[in-house]
């Protein structure tokens, strides 16, 4: 039973060379999430809440960086410690996964363990809408908690939203296997989505990416879900299996212990998806 897992970083969450520039960075997880707002501009609605974006804003790529290398970036382009925020459009662009990614990093930097994942918040309108926090862990309290270091003001005022997204109610955001649970109870699958995807079959992607982020593997050939075909957004009954057995591996992991991904490893758990074999 290893306790330290989620102290420890993974691949992705390891500053490594530049460790440095978390020196000085708050103890608290609200001061933490405001210095990751002045260093990160999400790449949708950093183009809608802050201005007009520079010609070059949308060709940003949206693939999840290692915290190193993002670091790297966001020192090259003002060498300023992090609690500096910097204008928005001088910041560097990425998604929600990232300014969850950078979050767990600090946390496990300070201390604290901390973990990325995936599921759906309700805050962003109607139903469930596919997306990535931080969750961490209040000793004191025994509890974990979650985190969205997206919500910044602009964000707050523009989806207004009251909760402290340094400590969000459980109700706002819904893990993926907690997502497929609501299902199987009865809920409509059509409530969970990324704008017009929707259905079971994208809360099975988000299962999946969300235990092997509980495994530290933030990214994955999953995240290629935007290349699958008609015929893969039907799940047949080896895959709601599949999904059910995801869904309480996931939700067995409640302590500070990683998921137990018995039977092959971390690769063995979730399988490829169906398209990324040959069609």
């Amino acid at each position: 039973m290893d306790e330290s897992f989620y102290l420890r970083h993974g691949a992705l969450s390891d500053p490594g060379g530049q460790v440095a520039a978390f020196e000085g960075l708050p103890g608290d997880v609200t001061g933490l999430c405001a210095a990751v707002q002045g260093v990160l501009l999400h790449d949708y609605t950093g183009g809608l809440f802050y201005g007009t974006p520079p010609d070059d804003f949308a060709r940003q790529s949206r693939q999840t960086l290692p915290a190193e290398e993002r670091l790297g970036a966001i020192l090259a382009r003002d060498a300023a410690p992090l609690t500096q925020a910097r204008p928005p459009f001088e910041r560097c662009v990425g998604t929600c996964r990232d300014f969850a990614l950078m979050l767990t990093a600090m946390l496990r930097h300070k201390g604290t363990p901390a973990r990325v994942r995936c599921g759906f918040a309700r805050y962003f309108g109607a139903g469930f809408e596919d997306h990535w926090v931080c969750e961490y862990w209040r000793a004191q309290e025994g509890r974990w908690a979650l985190a969205d270091p997206q919500l910044d003001d602009a964000h707050r005022t523009h989806f207004a939203i009251g909760f402290d997204p340094a400590d969000m109610p459980r109700e706002q955001f819904l893990l993926a296997w907690e997502a497929w649970g609501a299902i199987e109870g009865g809920a409509d699958p059509g409530g969970f989505g990324h704008g017009d995807d929707k259905g079971l079959w994208l809360v099975e992607v988000n299962l999946a990416r969300d235990l092997l982020a509980l495994a530290k593997q933030e990214r994955s050939n999953w995240d290629g879900w935007r290349a699958s075909l008609p015929e893969h957004r039907t799940l047949d009954d080896a895959r709601r299996a599949m999904g059910g057995l995801m869904a309480a591996r996931a939700g067995a992991c409640q302590g500070l212990v990683g998921p137990d991904m018995a039977g092959g490893g971390t690769g063995s758990l979730p399988p490829p998806p169906p398209w990324s074999s040959p069609v």
